[in-house]
């Protein structure tokens, strides 16, 4: 059968359904037919574990017309004074709302669960069989770039001897029924957030910091929740913490003092300030988090697990001896893969892409704005150009510098600046506009913005250069 569309837009995830919103809202004469491999809206958070949160406020996160949370400041908790953060299964239910009862309605979306993308234009029904070949009058939208690894669905990279108990993080809330009990000893598996989150989550349940092993093959420098917050209230302390980066940006003389300057004045974090971070991946954290995470004195840095046997695990740099009834819990699973850039705008597609690092719902919005209100391929890539993530800490002198460079673009553009004054998922140009209006003399703080970020422009583009060159 053939179908015919304005856009055909692979996959139906946070990034996806963020574009489309903004389309339709942008555009009344667009048609978009929505293809992906779950059954149900959502991407990765289909596949993510039960206990898993967002890492910045649900405020600036979604789609642009239908707020996620109540603007809730929780009161109990490691985010305690914090706006909330909405779980997984609250991420998921919004934005099978978002398709159900705000996108399908409109008419102008069709949407196909539970099929994959064949190329040159197709699609099949993993179930049925049945394909579909598209007629697209204007774009094809590859949303693919953001494809994530979860622990549920990633290809584990250490060997499992028999007599082992090895699970994902998100079966832990189920260990209470277990048939092989409550375990003695546990032992975290990775350093990334996910490891981060189920830390907490073993201590927050009960388990004591001396029942549990972390192997941490690399530590990571972590941005500080307070400097993330959308809102008036914490205006000062946001914008504050922004002025903060583009000042270290502009003194550091390497990429590693950058973050160091930023601990000293509270906008990043590590866990174990005695060992120098190699690791950035833009997770976000609160003190309250850390504070916990630190209680975990066992801490095994001896590279990545190769593999595992009863009573044992055998490390890159080496071999520990543990508990034989040691749970692991495997939380190897990466979210971050660098990729290479391209224009996003290419002929007859849109490969989406990070413009606003890590914001990504933002850069959506942002793409099907631009796609919408401006005329040719050449104009749109010349105002929103990719910006590669970063894997480790030598690549934030990048993302800063790309990503610095865009929002110039933007607040130099009228119409793109009027659409982010009121965009909820950016996290302060909207705080703004309502300082102009209602108490104008808070504004100080950003006129120090634009001379601060000229002054790290030409240091940011110092440090791009070097670490290109140490990676040959």
């Amino acid at each position: 059968m053939t179908l015919e569309t304005d856009y055909l837009v692979i996959g139906a995830g946070a990034t996806a359904l963020s574009f489309v919103d903004t389309l339709i809202a942008e555009d009344p004469d667009a048609d978009v037919i929505m293809v992906d491999r779950h059954s149900a809206p959502g991407g990765h958070w289909n596949d993510a574990y039960s206990f898993v949160a967002l890492h910045q406020p649900s405020a600036t996160y979604g789609v642009e017309s239908v707020p996620l949370g109540h603007d809730r400041i929780d009161e109990e908790g490691p985010n305690k004074g914090f706006y909330e953060l909405a779980s997984g299964a609250e991420v998921l239910a919004y934005f099978q709302s978002v398709m159900r009862d705000h996108l399908l309605p409109t008419g102008r979306v069709r949407y196909f669960p539970n099929s994959e993308y064949l190329g040159d234009k197709a699609f099949r029904n993993i179930f049925s069989g049945e394909e579909h070949a598209v007629k697209v009058r204007r774009k094809l939208v590859d949303t693919t770039y953001f494809a994530t690894s979860v622990p549920t669905t990633h290809t584990r990279k250490f060997a499992v001897a028999d007599g082992v108990r090895v699970e994902v993080p998100g079966k832990l809330p189920e260990l209470w029924r277990a048939k092989e009990g409550i375990p003695s000893h546990v032992v975290i598996l990775g350093a990334g957030k996910t490891a981060m989150d189920a830390g907490v989550w073993l201590l927050e349940a009960g388990f004591a910091p001396d029942a549990i092993t972390w192997v941490k093959p690399r530590e990571s420098w972590l941005i500080n929740r307070t400097i993330t917050q959308p809102g008036e209230e914490f205006f000062e302390g946001t914008v504050g913490g922004q002025l903060a980066i583009m000042k270290a940006a502009a003194k550091a003389e390497s990429v590693a003092d950058i973050f160091h300057r930023l601990e000293k004045d509270g906008a990043m974090l590590r866990i174990d300030t005695g060992v120098e971070p190699k690791m950035f991946h833009y997770a976000t954290i609160s003190e309250g988090e850390v504070d916990r995470l630190r209680t975990i004195g066992n801490v095994v840095r001896k590279g990545r697990v190769q593999s595992i046997e009863p009573g044992r695990m055998i490390l890159a740099e080496g071999e520990v001896e543990v508990p034989e009834d040691t749970l692991f819990v495997d939380c190897t699973a990466s979210a971050v893969t660098p990729k290479p850039v391209s224009p996003q705008w290419q002929d007859d597609k849109i490969v989406m892409q990070l413009l606003h690092v890590p914001l990504v719902t933002l850069n959506a919005a942002v793409t099907a704005f631009v796609e919408a209100n401006f005329d040719t391929d050449e104009e749109k890539n010349a105002l929103c150009k990719p910006v590669t993530f970063v894997d480790d800490i030598d690549g934030y002198a990048g993302t800063l510098l790309g990503t610095g460079q865009n929002r110039f673009l933007w607040a130099s553009n009228p119409k793109i600046s009027k659409f982010l004054s009121q965009s909820r998922l950016d996290p302060a140009a909207p705080t703004v506009r309502w300082l102009k209006e209602n108490a104008p003399e808070r504004l100080a703080i950003v006129s120090e913005m634009p001379a601060a970020t000229m002054a790290a422009v030409p240091n940011l583009q110092k440090l791009v250069a070097e670490a290109a060159t140490k990676r040959g």
